[in-house]
């Protein structure tokens, strides 16, 4: 059975205060939680130590980044390696998310490197796509899709893949007033599992885990999460808000 993850990506939002604050909500009001539901909490560098504090000995519930360098040390004024991202007790690591690839303009070559880094910390990797409103538009979405993951994960061999989320952003829908459906998640999400299915076998396509990215919230995730091919979500803007946040964990753990 493979995992179901809830991630929560706080992106640049909160003070120290006031994310421990927000954990200590989401701690208060946690539902039990199986075996193969994960929580993860991804802060900004800031808040890191703080929350693995937080999160000390509570099952089920990870403290994430929401990246990393490409490189494992250096001369990188204001970078983070994802070395020192371990040492300190984070347990996952996002990489690839679309404002990162819009605004920092990573491409797919520093993705994979990004990956290997996070990889060789021992941390889980959660790898962002997904299309922006021209591709969909175009209806070229599936190709769009696959070319990121070959791009930023095919040159992994398939052990690296256990430790590998994917996470499917709708760019298109986020934002912009329009809505993706649940079927219209299910469809992608499927595709991304059979081109995982062609490089990689049908097995390592049935463990992993691909969660939804696009404005997920407490009264659409029961239906997301009923998808065959949804196993969780990455969260944004309802991660900010312990009741929201916990809604959506009570819809993982009710799928």
């Amino acid at each position: 059975m493979r995992n179901k993850i809830v991630a929560a990506n706080w992106k640049m939002n909160l003070k120290l205060s006031e994310g421990a604050n927000l954990v200590n909500g989401i701690l208060q009001g946690m539902p039990a939680i199986s075996e193969n539901c994960k929580v993860v909490i991804a802060p900004p560098y800031l808040h890191i130590t703080q929350t693995i504090a937080q999160l000390k000995g509570i099952e089920h519930i990870f403290t994430g980044a929401q990246n990393c360098h490409s490189e494992n040390s250096g001369a990188y004024t204001g970078e983070v390696s994802a070395a020192m991202l371990a040492d300190a007790g984070v347990q996952y690591v996002i990489i690839g998310h679309s404002e990162r690839r819009e605004y920092c303009n990573e491409d797919s070559a520093l993705l994979a490197k990004k990956v290997n880094q996070a990889l060789a910390g021992n941390m889980h990797v959660i790898f962002c796509c997904g299309e922006p409103l021209e591709i969909r538009d175009a209806n070229t979405q599936n190709e769009h899709v696959a070319r990121q993951i070959e791009e930023g994960l095919f040159h992994l061999d398939a052990p690296q893949l256990k430790n590998i989320t994917i996470a499917y952003e709708p760019i298109w829908a986020i934002g912009t007033g329009r809505v993706a459906s649940s079927g219209q998640a299910q469809e992608i999400h499927a595709y991304i599992r059979k081109t995982i299915a062609e490089k990689y076998g049908a097995e390592a396509a049935d463990n992993i885990s691909i969660l939804y990215g696009g404005s997920c919230k407490p009264s659409n995730a029961a239906e997301l999460f009923a998808c065959a091919d949804v196993d969780g979500g990455l969260i944004g803007g309802a991660a900010l808000k312990a009741e929201e946040f916990l809604g959506i964990i009570k819809a993982m753990v009710d799928s």
